[in-house]
């Protein structure tokens, strides 16, 4: 304390030349628009300087996982390509299907998530895809891991997504391993469980076993990874319900896919058609 008393001292006049030049400077930035202006458009200016750096050095960090999932996501590409050829006469060959009878079912648009939620009983994210890009409401958004929630709402850039972790979701889904269907829940407890409910007493089923979309609906293609199971009830009875772990960490989310079905107002209107 002693030591700054004396630093005062022996610099007062400095600082107070200092102060005054402070005092001189924020008159004339409040008293003349044309200083304000320039302050605050210098202001912002290194402002957004800091932001960008800042999420540039974040981005960077990501590397790592991003580059993880990019080399997942190209496993999976290599794989589904594979069930394009055919081997014949020791050689394989690509076919190309060219009959209009094989059309394309589902568009998938690539984006990222702007804003994630997971701790409150309604959870919604918001993507940085619109109506511009093709996305509208009740489309499917995955990633790498599986489903994360359906299109609630779209801008022109933007959209707003209903997460699974939201009292409203509701997802056909089924064991991989037979037919048996069940709907997807969540009941707010835990972002990193739902629930499968409305399970048939005669359905067989373990701990561990895969979950996927059910693919009874116009929204979700079949296929699609949710979780596993986690638990057996002790006590069966006519419909259960059992909680899945989740494949994905709802808590860290980045970049998604929006699925379109290219069909599904075609689907939609045959289902509306009246019984003669």
């Amino acid at each position: 304390m002693q030591q700054l008393i004396f630093f005062i001292q022996r610099y007062k006049y400095f600082l107070y030349f200092l102060l005054l030049q402070i005092i001189a400077l924020v008159l004339i930035i409040n008293n003349h628009s044309f200083h304000k202006s320039k302050f605050i458009n210098s202001t912002n200016s290194i402002t957004g300087t800091i932001y960008s750096k800042t999420n540039a050095i974040s981005e960077y960090l990501k590397l790592k996982s991003q580059n993880e999932i990019l080399s997942e996501e190209n496993k999976k590409l290599k794989n589904k390509l594979a069930k394009y050829q055919l081997i014949s006469n020791d050689s394989v060959r690509n076919i190309v299907v060219k009959d209009s009878i094989f059309n394309q079912q589902y568009e998938y648009i690539n984006g990222k998530i702007l804003k994630n939620e997971f701790h409150k009983s309604y959870n919604f994210l918001t993507i940085n895809r619109g109506e511009n890009h093709g996305v509208q409401t009740e489309l499917a958004v995955v990633n790498s891991k599986g489903i994360i929630g359906i299109t609630d709402d779209a801008s022109s850039s933007y959209a707003r997504v209903q997460s699974i972790l939201n009292r409203n979701s509701k997802i056909n889904a089924r064991f991989i391993k037979n037919n048996f269907f069940g709907s997807v829940t969540w009941n707010t407890k835990d972002y990193n469980v739902v629930q499968l409910t409305d399970i048939p007493r005669q359905a067989v089923y373990k701990v561990g076993d895969t979950i996927i979309t059910g693919g009874k609906s116009t929204i979700f293609p079949e296929g699609i990874l949710i979780g596993t199971v986690m638990d057996i009830p002790t006590k069966a009875s006519a419909l259960n319900t059992i909680n899945i772990k989740l494949f994905n960490d709802m808590s860290n989310l980045g970049y998604v896919y929006i699925i379109k079905n290219l069909d599904k107002k075609e689907i939609e209107n045959l289902e509306k058609t009246p019984d003669e």
